[in-house]
Parts: C-alpha cells; sequence; structure tokens
C-alpha cells in the first residue's frame, strides 16, 4: 500500500507541479498571484476531452495512440497560451501601474468570468471519456503503475527540465530572469518587457493544459469547476517550494501530492482536500518565504 502511494502521490504531484509553474514564472515577473491560472487548467481539459473525443471517434487512436496524445497536447497548449496571452493584455496590462489590490482583484474576476463561460458553453454535467489507454501496466514492488502515470512522470519531469534549460539557456529567458530582478532597468537595456510578460503567460498557460489533458487521461472526466481547488492547492505548492522559485515549484507539487495521498489513505480520506491547505498555514506560519524562496528587499 506504501509503493501504491507513493506512486499515486508522485503522479498527481507532477501534476501540481507543471500548474504550480504558472503561478511562480508570473510572480517572478509581475509580482502578481494569477488566481485565474486555475481556469486556464480547466479550460485546457476541456480543449482536451474535445480533441480526444473528436479523434477517437474518426479511429485515430486504433492508428496511432502516440500521434493522438500528441496532437491533443499540442491543440490544448496552443488554445491555452493564446488565451493566457489574451487574459494578460485584457486584464493585467491596463493595471500594471495600479495598486496590487487592483490586479488581484481582476484575477478573480478573470477566474469566475471563464468558470461561467465554461459553464455556458459545455453545460454543468460532469464530461466522461472512456479510456483511450488500454494497457495493463506493470507490477512495482506489489504496486500498480499504470501507463498513464508513466506518461505523467516521464512528460512532466522533461518539461520542467526543458523549462528550466529554457530560463537558463536562452536569450528569451535571460531577459525574463532580468525582467524578475528589476522590470524597470531591464526595459532600459532593450529588453522588450510586454513580450516577455506575454511569453511568461503563454508558457504558464501552456503547462497547465498538459496538466489538464494528464488529469482528462487519468480521471477520465472534467467538470467547469475543476479549476478552482487544484488551482489552490497548485498555489500552495508554488508558496512551499518558494513563490517565485522554479525548482520550488516542482519540489512544492511533488510534496503536497504525496502528503495528499498518504494523508487520505492512513488518516482520512474526508480531510484530503484539507491536507493541502494545512501545508499553506504551516508554511505560512514558520516559513513564510518558502522552501527555496528568498526575503524580499524593497527597491529603491
Amino acid at each position: 500500500m506504501f509503493t501504491q502511494q507513493l506512486i499515486n502521490g508522485l503522479a498527481l504531484g507532477a501534476v501540481y507541479a507543471l500548474i504550480a509553474l504558472g503561478y511562480t514564472m508570473v510572480y517572478g515577473i509581475l509580482q502578481l498571484i494569477n488566481f485565474a491560472h486555475g481556469e486556464i487548467y480547466m479550460l485546457g481539459a476541456y480543449v482536451g476531452i474535445i480533441v480526444l473525443g473528436m479523434l477517437t471517434a474518426v479511429g485515430l487512436p486504433a492508428y496511432s495512440l502516440a500521434l493522438t496524445i500528441f496532437i491533443t497536447l499540442t491543440i490544448s497548449m496552443l488554445f491555452s497560451a493564446a488565451y493566457g496571452a489574451t487574459v494578460e493584455r485584457v486584464a493585467y496590462k491596463p493595471l500594471r501601474q495600479a495598486s496590487r489590490l487592483a490586479p488581484l482583484i481582476s484575477a478573480v474576476g478573470m477566474s469566475i468570468i471563464l468558470q461561467n463561460i465554461i459553464m455556458i458553453m459545455q453545460g454543468k454535467q460532469y464530461r466522461f471519456l472512456p479510456p483511450i489507454i488500454a494497457f495493463e501496466g506493470f507490477s512495482l514492488f506489489g504496486a500498480k503503475v499504470s501507463p498513464v502515470e508513466i506518461f505523467i512522470l516521464s512528460a512532466s519531469i522533461l518539461l520542467m527540465i526543458l523549462l528550466q534549460l529554457f530560463i537558463t539557456s536562452t536569450k528569451m529567458g535571460k531577459a525574463m530572469r532580468a525582467t524578475s530582478q528589476d522590470r524597470v532597468m531591464a526595459g532600459l537595456v532593450g529588453i522588450n518587457i510586454n513580450k516577455v510578460i506575454s511569453v511568461t503567460f503563454m508558457i504558464g498557460s501552456a503547462l497547465a493544459a498538459v496538466a489538464g489533458v494528464m488529469v482528462t487521461l487519468y480521471y477520465g472526466v472534467v467538470h467547469f469547476f475543476m479549476g478552482y481547488t487544484i488551482g489552490l492547492k497548485a498555489f500552495t505548492a508554488a508558496v512551499l517550494g518558494g513563490i517565485g522559485s522554479i525548482p520550488g515549484a516542482m519540489l512544492g507539487g511533488f510534496i503536497i501530492g504525496l502528503i495528499e495521498n498518504f494523508g487520505a489513505s492512513y488518516v482520512s480520506s474526508v480531510y484530503k482536500d484539507a491536507f493541502a491547505f494545512l501545508v499553506l498555514i504551516i508554511t505560512l506560519i514558520l516559513r513564510p518565504n518558502g522552501i527555496f524562496g528568498q526575503k524580499a528587499v524593497d527597491k529603491v
């Protein structure tokens, strides 16, 4: 049972980590908590289940399952990235010079708007998708490892590595780090701040879309309200790891996933959602800067 919960917790933690990366990237650049990010994950899941349903109807999974998943991920990522850039342009860009409370309220408003748009377009009922990965998987130390869990872990780790390489090795990544350190000075040395911010939102939204598709493949169900709770848990993961730190978001996601699964198994499944928020409270009390976070320094 321990091994099984460890595997389940790592798979769930990988999903939390992908979503948490969006929170921490946006905060690192704009010092803003994008509370609409959970709804972008939900949007990615809906796009994923629609595309998977269409491809299944034409029989593509029987021909090539890998191509089916690739097409689904690509369309979902592109759609969510475009939506993330649009949200930034409409809801956040006009408020960059306003007080911190204004964009925070705008983020909550965008979250509610997207929830209601999906509810109107897709209905309040749950949407289900039959399993498209029929392989049984294998046993590991008495635990059953499904192909979906292998895909979630491997794809998530690969994306996290690629993101870290992008941030540290590319010209845009260096521009993002410079903008995070001092936005005004970055603009003075020729960095296109608007482009950097848009790319940041697009990357975070695309990663959230991947998480949405993974959850669709794992559970086979989506709902218009699914982004709210998991968004808060991913935010908790970002705070635990150190908001603004990409390695911290990765580690925090896996820790939250493990705590949630072990807590539900060995304590009570009734309080499954409470464990993540208990971690948030303890983190804010004992180490508000997170595991990899640094103390804020006022810039003169």
